[in-house]
């Protein structure tokens, strides 16, 4: 198969969707979770760090309002015409209705060039009432809700403190797309205890699960975290980028080929980032698993098979 894109990029996806560029706008709208904040856990996920993934988020002490304008205002701003709001860290559905609405309304009505909302949050912060309110949004934008998932190994689940089962996330998908919210999806590769086979069981649940879209982080160590306690104690060694890339071809040659894929690296603060190094270097990663799916003709659901369900 001689393809220009080998797996379904998101920007070719946008593109295609609004007929034009479109990019995100990353806004921290001061949201908790359930695993900070004592209702679950007061830990938090091993791997998060202290601002729940915020870190790269631009203007985070800013109201959501002026965090979108000042954006806007930045030379980001002037790369599209056409922008998706996007709650981007903890957990951005942890509230009540009445507050859920007022910053999704404040986000949505900060400009005339956002065309859609796209929020991140827990399977177990997914309520029939969250997915009312998030679906009155459809008429107007495009809507669309992540939900982390990193492993359908239980046992890797708990480890690593996530504080759901995988049944709470599957019963989360059923809920938002009962009312037509696409589902984004994030797995990790990497994670401590992984074997070949947990990647494999995590595939298969994926394409089990009626997702529309799947994000790819390979495991990184920050600072002031669990996971960089365990790495000193060296009860975790990070994973190499041969790793990382094979796994990767593995998970989008056995992927649904309708998935998009909305990221196949995480990006790693650098003032927080104790290992692997190799995480500092996207290109390393995006040229690599190029010539990775070139140099073997690899695509999205090669090995997919429909019937076993990946």
């Amino acid at each position: 198969m001689e393809c220009k894109q080998r797996y379904n990029h998101l920007n070719t996806y946008y593109k295609e969707k609004f007929g034009e560029r479109t990019l995100k706008i990353c806004i921290d709208a001061g949201f908790t979770c359930p695993n900070r904040d004592g209702k679950l856990s007061t830990k938090g996920c091993i791997f998060c760090s202290e601002k729940g993934s915020g870190e790269l988020i631009k203007f985070p002490d800013c109201q959501i309002t002026k965090q979108i304008t000042n954006f806007l205002n930045s030379y980001r701003g002037k790369r599209a015409n056409k922008f998706i709001v996007y709650f981007q860290n903890f957990s951005n559905t942890y509230d009540t209705l009445e507050n859920l609405k007022n910053k999704y309304d404040l986000a949505l009505n900060a400009s005339n060039k956002i065309v859609g909302l796209s929020v991140a949050t827990r399977p177990d912060c997914i309520t029939e009432d969250i997915a009312k309110l998030l679906a009155s949004y459809l008429n107007r934008y495009d809507v669309s809700v992540e939900l982390g998932l990193q492993t359908a190994n239980e046992d890797i689940g708990n480890l690593i403190n996530r504080c759901y089962s995988n049944d709470t996330f599957s019963y989360a998908v059923k809920i938002l797309r009962k009312y037509n919210i696409d589902v984004i999806a994030h797995i990790m590769i990497g994670l401590p205890n992984e074997t070949s086979k947990d990647i494999e069981d995590t595939v298969k649940f994926i394409n089990n699960c009626d997702i529309q879209g799947l994000k790819i982080h390979s495991t990184y160590v920050v600072k002031n975290t669990i996971l960089a306690n365990m790495y000193y104690k060296k009860e975790y060694i990070p994973i190499s980028l041969a790793y990382y890339l094979d796994n990767l071809a593995y998970i989008i040659t056995h992927l649904n080929p309708n998935i998009i894929i909305h990221r196949i690296s995480g990006d790693a603060p650098k003032n927080l980032l104790i290992a692997p190094e190799w995480n500092l270097h996207k290109k390393w990663i995006l040229n690599g698993f190029d010539k990775l799916l070139k140099g073997k003709n690899l695509y999205q659901g090669k090995f997919y098979n429909n019937k076993r369900n990946g």
